[in-house]
């Protein structure tokens, strides 16, 4: 115990290496093994979306094809065929965000119980604090991924054109395909977000709070200050920086950082951006900017156009001004 304390004090003496929050190598303990083993299996899957995002190229040739010849049956039998299994991938991002949501809840559950201290927590379950850093990365990613692949929405929009005009004709428009019409008004939600996943954490996590009363705020909202802080302060101090055992590390812990202002600014009444709020804003702001600006970019736009409460009259006109784009 303790350790995590000198983090947040800045407390760095010649004890100082087995401070930080093990972000690389953290294990379950017997008490956090069956939340760890549930949401492990979530992380598991959420490596293979990353992989199918990534790869995903979409049918704009064959699209551009069935608009140009819509009398040609074939040409629109071809783009309907390269479409459907697409949209069933598309289907299973969303269906996994689902998932994702779950897994936030079962780890906000243990990390606000009450008893001990936010630090505490993060203290004593390192490896349920170390999942929850990894939704947050991979949901960052995730979004990052969908926001620069434009042939997500066309693709899907393409779908629901061709699935109405099936029904205006009287052709049976959900038997055997993909995806039904009432899923396909969920998925176009979910994918008309510009980040569709920070979205859904945003929303569980907020629906969290409100589901259980007798869980005080601040547990929730002291959790995500206290590891927004503690990976500022790894970031920004030379010394426990270079004990990452990888460069991606210190990606990970920005995208963390990050991840848990945004949920903290929908959580918390006044937001992250108040002069009261738990989270150094100006301190965060800059630990970003110090990164070379090719991998910090998209996360320093998640602060700009996904937060809820930037642009209220609370926040400062120096906050505003280190957001600005240059």
């Amino acid at each position: 115990m303790g350790n995590l304390i000198k983090v947040l004090s800045r407390d760095i003496d010649n004890n100082g290496g087995n401070f930080f929050l093990d972000f690389e190598n953290a294990q379950p303990s017997p008490a956090e093994r069956q939340v760890w083993e549930e949401v492990n299996e979530v992380l598991t899957e959420s490596l293979m979306v990353l992989t199918e995002l990534q790869a995903y190229s979409g049918a704009g040739e064959e699209i551009r094809q069935a608009i140009q010849r819509p009398g040609e049956e074939r040409v629109q039998e071809q783009a309907w065929a390269a479409v459907v299994p697409l949209v069933g991938k598309l289907k299973k991002f969303y269906q996994f965000s689902l998932k994702l949501e779950c897994s936030l809840r079962s780890l906000l559950v243990a990390l606000t119980r009450s008893g001990s201290s936010p630090t505490q927590h993060l203290e004593q379950e390192q490896a349920l604090a170390r999942q929850f850093a990894q939704i947050l990365h991979f949901t960052l990613r995730f979004d990052e991924l969908k926001m620069t692949n434009p042939a997500i929405q066309n693709d899907f929009s393409y779908y629901r054109r061709t699935i109405s005009r099936m029904r205006i004709n009287n052709l049976s428009a959900d038997e055997g395909n993909e995806v039904n019409n009432e899923l396909a008004n969920r998925m176009s939600l979910f994918y008309a977000n510009a980040t569709p996943m920070l979205k859904t954490l945003s929303d569980g996590t907020t629906k969290f709070v409100s589901d259980n009363p007798e869980v005080p705020i601040e547990n929730t909202t002291d959790c995500l200050s206290t590891m927004a802080c503690v990976c500022k302060v790894m970031l920004e101090t030379p010394e426990y920086r270079s004990r990452f055992a990888s460069d991606e590390t210190i990606l990970f812990c920005l995208r963390v950082m990050v991840g848990v202002i945004i949920l903290y600014d929908y959580v918390h009444p006044a937001g992250a951006f108040v002069k009261t709020s738990g989270i150094d804003m100006k301190g965060c702001i800059r630990v970003l900017k110090e990164q070379p600006p090719s991998s910090v970019e998209g996360l320093l736009n998640a602060l700009r156009y996904t937060t809820k409460h930037l642009n209220d009259d609370t926040t400062s006109k120096q906050i505003r001004n280190m957001l600005q784009v240059n």
